[in-house]
């Protein structure tokens, strides 16, 4: 997501006269507090991969299917290429759960979402090849950095947590992020993005959304996240079942955990999300997630007592400051 423009939309966070909208960056803040909490709610429930990530989806439709049934008698339905990128984004989120809970196991709940940051390489190398946004010196500078504390982050490099499992949790975060990131390549291409000129950035780089897509307004909220996660429950669910298994009834002490987890990282957390990232350049949007993996690692030694490395923490900062420079307009 980042490394893609040196241009931030003249008009983004504004909405219509006689509206009140609230900012986009607001909303990705907001939103990326309420989804750093998942990690820890999905530690302390004790639950498998498949298991975490079926109940994530099916929980959270118990709330978006009545809200996306309203605004489809209020607004219509969505376009069939908008219904097929909100599918697509779906079924790559869902493997994006199982793979990142699976993680969560292996390297704890911080250090886990910490590696979701892999999207931000995989993120712009999308948008080049499918939409020809020319990606901008820093991506290319700071690539290997990131890719260098993912890897001392994991434990890969370095010396792990003690009971970690640095290579099998290494390999399951980077295809969460992989995941992640084509998740958030078609929501963004679903989305109500700037004008194609400010969307690509600087002159002659190119559009970064559709020109039919980018002008046109997206009036709907709920029903793509609602689209989303139904592809995600069906994906999470087959990858589950044929992996770890899937357990429908988990316990009382576990639905304690997975219910808030659901309502806070999946309904509140995308309903915030998905309609702000449109309206953001993509390079303010990865910045300002990044106060995700941040909370995510406060949450994860301050409350379930997990204690990386002097060579983890190394990492995660090497992280931190690819995200921030990539994010530095060039000079």
């Amino acid at each position: 997501m980042a490394g893609m423009t040196t241009t931030t939309s003249r008009h983004e966070g504004k909405a219509p006269r006689g509206r009140t909208r609230p900012g986009p960056a607001l909303m990705i803040v907001a939103g990326a507090a309420c989804t750093s909490s998942s990690g820890m709610f999905i530690k302390l429930s004790g639950v498998n991969a498949g298991t975490a990530a079926f109940l994530r989806c099916a929980l959270a439709l118990l709330v978006l299917a009545p809200l996306a049934y309203f605004e489809y008698r209020r607004l219509g339905g969505r376009s069939p290429r908008l219904l097929a990128l909100d599918l697509a984004a779906g079924a790559l989120l869902g493997l994006d759960y199982v793979c990142w809970v699976q993680s969560i196991h292996d390297l704890g709940a911080s250090i886990a979402t910490l590696l979701l940051n892999v999207q931000l390489v995989v993120f712009p190398l999308l948008t080049r090849v499918f939409t020809g946004v020319r990606l901008a010196r820093r991506f290319w500078l700071t690539a290997p950095v990131l890719l260098a504390g993912v890897a001392l982050a994991s434990g890969a490099l370095g010396h792990p947590e003690p009971g970690s499992d640095p290579v099998s949790g290494a390999l399951f975060g980077m295809a969460a992020g992989v995941g992640f990131a084509g998740y958030l390549f078609f929501i963004r291409l679903g989305g109500d993005g700037p004008a194609p000129a400010e969307a690509g950035g600087a002159a002659g780089q190119g559009p970064a959304l559709p020109v039919e897509d980018a002008r046109k307004p997206n009036p709907h909220t709920v029903l793509p996240v609602c689209t989303a996660t139904l592809a995600a429950a069906i994906a999470s669910g087959v990858v589950g079942s044929l992996w770890t298994g899937v357990d429908l009834d988990p316990g009382p002490a576990a639905w304690g955990w997975l219910i808030p987890m659901a309502l806070l990282g999946q309904v509140l957390a995308w309903l915030l999300i998905n309609p702000a990232l449109p309206r953001l350049a993509p390079d303010k949007g990865a910045t300002l997630l990044l106060l995700q993996p941040i909370l995510a690692l406060l949450f994860g030694v301050g409350f379930l007592a997990e204690r990386p490395t002097p060579t983890q923490y190394a990492g995660c900062a090497l992280v931190v400051f690819a995200v921030w420079r990539s994010s530095r307009p060039d000079h």
